[in-house]
């Protein structure tokens, strides 16, 4: 008989699940020290000229060792990334694969314009989750949502309230404002101008994509 856990794991839909178990072992993997943070990091000059090619994927991987801010940035992952799924892209698994690839590549091609000013971000698993948490507050205008209990405002705020959070507890914003300009890009390209533009859609899902990741479906 599956645990109330199995249950809660098959639910969660496929490409949410494949994501965040991906970061929760790699985590895990440098917690055991079987994976060292130093192999994992973004590096231009390694990945040009030593060929470390998986550089190009990993930085997504890592949030950073277990604590509260691996928590929070799980919590905040799972439950926005499975309600986008589920909500919009049921049936269309590829088109959220490709989502996930096209924010991947806004966020190396913006971390190469920080590698040019000389402060690269090492690891871009935030800007990441964060792109997610913007698309789905864009996709949301009409849920309200309540902060701490102290106020309650329209979920395409909520970005801006994470943000000014973080900045409250010190943290940095570099990885947030990465992740509103990638989820941004997206949103205008995907919702909103084709609807300025009917019957032209710029971001196209790849067949291979659809015929690799739809047919499972």
């Amino acid at each position: 008989m599956a645990t109330p856990f199995e249950d809660m794991f098959r639910q969660v839909p496929p490409v949410t699940r494949a994501y965040v178990c991906a970061c929760v072992i790699t985590t895990v993997a440098v917690h055991l020290e079987f994976l060292n943070p130093l192999n994992l990091y973004f590096n231009w000059k390694l990945i040009a000229y030593k060929h470390e090619i998986w550089r190009l994927f990993t930085p997504f991987l890592f949030f950073g060792y277990f604590g509260l801010n691996f928590i929070f940035h799980m919590y905040f992952l799972t439950r926005h990334s499975w309600d986008l799924e589920d909500q919009f892209y049921r049936g269309r698994m590829g088109d959220y694969v490709f989502m996930y690839l096209f924010g991947g590549v806004l966020l190396l091609l913006l971390n190469g314009v920080m590698v040019y000013s000389g402060s690269p971000m090492m690891f871009l698993a935030p800007a990441l989750a964060f792109m997610v948490v913007y698309v789905w507050s864009r996709r949301n205008p009409t849920v309200n949502m309540s902060f701490l209990g102290l106020f309650t405002f329209s979920a395409p705020y909520l970005p801006w309230v994470i943000l000014g959070f973080g900045l409250l507890l010190g943290q940095s914003p570099v990885h947030d404002i990465l992740g509103i300009i990638a989820g941004h890009i997206y949103y205008y390209l995907e919702d909103v101008y084709p609807r300025i533009r009917p019957g032209r859609k710029i971001l196209r899902t790849p067949g291979f994509l659809k015929s690799l990741f739809d047919d499972r479906e």
